[in-house]
């Protein structure tokens, strides 16, 4: 898109928001203007399909819960993630249509205008249903972005405290600044429980601004680290990315910094999804047992190969190397 649109509709390059009403009209201005691409998204939904692509090993090592509508986009979403290996098991709001999200590429940056619709009517009921159970007491490792944190606090405790009483990982994405900005109290909530923190380096600013810890986010991502958690048998990692600056780690007092290998400008397509990719990429090793250093690597190669793409979408294979 160009400039003008960003204007017109009062958003900004690299940041994710959700839509208002001024911002209704953009959706259908897209649609009947620009020729936009449909791809399956939701930012953990995405996480967890890169997971599941890096994994050396066969489908549904993975699953997924969300709520959709009753809808063609709905039916698109399931057929994607299930192609892509993923187990999903999605709660069906009649009522409401299925979550969209416009992502307006300019220049290879990005910005996310999302309507949440059906994403935001998931209720801890759905919990209950003896699929999401056998998938929870199967699963090892549970990953939650910060977004879900506008939906169901109660649902996201509910999982969370599964993990805890059985020693299995839970892992938090902050997912933007809006979420440390205005859900300050479901964050907090939710903070307690998480083994692995993720977060860009504009949501790990705004918590340091938040919180008064500075601007150092190595600073920042070592408060982060030494938070009081429930589970106080293994100390919390803080994972802060910063685009192509070094990605932070932070865990049990001490500070490590990975570098980017960086990628030709002309080689980029789209940022969008990077983040996901990267948090993707890392759980694909976290799962498997693997060092900070190999999850990192992994999590930077996803993230390299995505931002070659419109949007999360890769081949068959993964010729990932390990």
């Amino acid at each position: 898109v160009g400039q003008d649109l960003l204007d017109k509709y009062d958003v900004k390059l690299d940041s994710a928001i959700l839509a208002e009403e001024k911002h209704q009209p953009l959706f259908k201005e897209l649609v009947d203007k620009y020729n936009p691409k449909y791809i399956a998204g939701g930012a953990t939904q995405n996480t967890i399909r890169v997971a599941q692509w890096m994994m050396p090993k066969p489908p549904n090592q993975t699953a997924y819960m969300g709520c959709v509508g009753n809808d063609d986009y709905a039916k698109k979403l399931e057929e994607c993630a299930s192609a892509d290996g993923v187990l999903v098991h999605y709660m069906k709001d009649e009522k409401a249509p299925t979550g969209t999200c416009a992502a307006l590429i300019k220049d290879g940056e990005r910005a996310l205008v999302t309507n949440l619709d059906a994403a935001n009517n998931f209720k801890p009921s759905h919990l209950e249903t003896e699929k999401s159970k056998e998938i929870i007491a199967s699963a090892k490792c549970f990953y939650c972005a910060g977004f879900f944190l506008t939906v169901s606090v109660e649902s996201l405790v509910q999982v969370a405290e599964h993990a805890l009483a059985n020693n299995k990982t839970f892992c938090l994405n902050l997912s933007a600044p809006f979420i440390v900005d205005f859900f300050g109290d479901q964050l907090a909530t939710a903070m307690p429980y998480a083994d692995f923190l993720f977060g860009n380096e504009g949501e790990a600013a705004a918590y340091g601004q938040k919180h008064d810890l500075g601007e150092d986010l190595k600073r920042v991502a070592l408060a982060v680290s030494a938070l009081p958690k429930k589970n106080s048998s293994k100390p919390r990692t803080v994972v802060f990315t910063q685009g192509s600056q070094s990605t932070i780690i932070a865990c049990d007092g001490k500070v490590t910094e990975f570098a980017v290998d960086p990628l030709a400008r002309e080689l980029l397509v789209d940022t969008n999804g990077a983040g996901d990719a990267f948090v993707g990429g890392f759980l694909s090793q976290l799962v498997n047992g693997k060092d900070m250093e190999a999850c990192v690597k992994a999590g930077h190669w996803a993230a390299k190969y995505i931002i070659q793409q419109s949007g999360t979408q890769f081949g068959a294979t993964c010729d990932y190397q390990a």
